[in-house]
């Protein structure tokens, strides 16, 4: 179980020194190129959620992060000792919440830097904490689906 906690407070870490990082050498608007016309870091605050809805909203933020972090844990204990994947799922989401939520906590937005651009499409910009959430969602979609079609075989051998 600790394995599981020990993941998030990686990713957590992961974020919250990247963001330093972003923070202590890079203007807002600041842009670095990795790779011409795809990938960037550029220096970019958000005030709101994903695709910077929500703008401003921090009270709303911090009461809803507050109960999906506490969801997650609750799911950990309950849920993570019968499998090790959800577990590492939960993890990635648990991290990328709590990291995300350190930032709105004590800089009233989000530092974010990776810079995505898919042909003419500008991807809005996004960090590690975004990425573990969405690594972490997408591996609890697997884990249900698998899951699912386990139960079904085997209630269907009996």
């Amino acid at each position: 179980m600790w394995r599981i906690y020990l993941i998030a407070i990686t990713v957590i870490l992961v974020d919250q020194v990247t963001k330093y990082l972003v923070v202590a050498n890079m203007e807002i608007g600041d842009r670095l190129t990795v790779i011409e016309s795809f990938f960037y870091i550029t220096s970019h605050r958000n005030s709101g959620a994903a695709w910077g809805i929500l703008q401003g909203q921090m009270g709303f933020f911090y009461i809803i992060t507050i109960i999906v972090i506490g969801f997650i844990i609750f799911y950990i204990q309950k849920f993570a000792k019968d499998s090790k994947w959800l577990g590492i799922a939960l993890a990635f989401v648990l991290g990328g919440a709590i990291g995300n939520f350190i930032d709105r906590l004590f800089r009233k937005e989000v530092v974010d830097f990776f810079d995505v651009y898919i042909g003419s499409y500008d991807y809005p910009i996004f960090n590690i904490a975004d990425s573990a959430l969405v690594v972490g969602v997408i591996f609890i979609f697997i884990y249900t689906f698998f899951d699912e079609r386990n139960q079904k075989r085997s209630n269907t051998k009996k």
